[in-house]
C-alpha cells in the first residue's frame, strides 16, 4: 500500500472525506476537476495553496481506493 504523506482524514473536517493536507480540499474535488477537463496548471493557477504533487498524490490515492473495491456495473 502506498505511503499517503498529503492525504490527511479527520473526522473533525468536512465529516472526515480525504482531503489534501488538512486544506479542506477533498481528493474528490481534485480527481472531479481533472475529469471535467481541467489541466494541473489550471488547478494549481485557481487554487494557490495547492501544489503539484498534491495532484499527484490525490491521483493516487483515487487509484489505490478504486483497485480494493467492488463496484456495481451496469449491464
Amino acid at each position: 500500500m502506498y505511503n499517503y504523506k498529503r492525504i490527511t482524514i479527520d473526522p473533525n473536517k468536512m465529516g472526515g472525506v480525504p482531503c489534501i493536507r488538512d486544506l479542506r480540499m477533498p481528493i474528490s474535488t481534485i480527481i472531479a476537476m481533472l475529469a471535467e477537463g481541467y489541466d494541473e496548471n489550471y488547478i494549481l493557477a485557481e487554487h494557490s495553496e495547492l501544489e503539484k504533487e498534491d495532484i499527484k498524490e490525490a491521483l493516487k490515492f483515487a487509484s489505490e481506493q478504486l483497485r480494493y473495491r467492488e463496484l456495481p456495473l451496469a449491464i
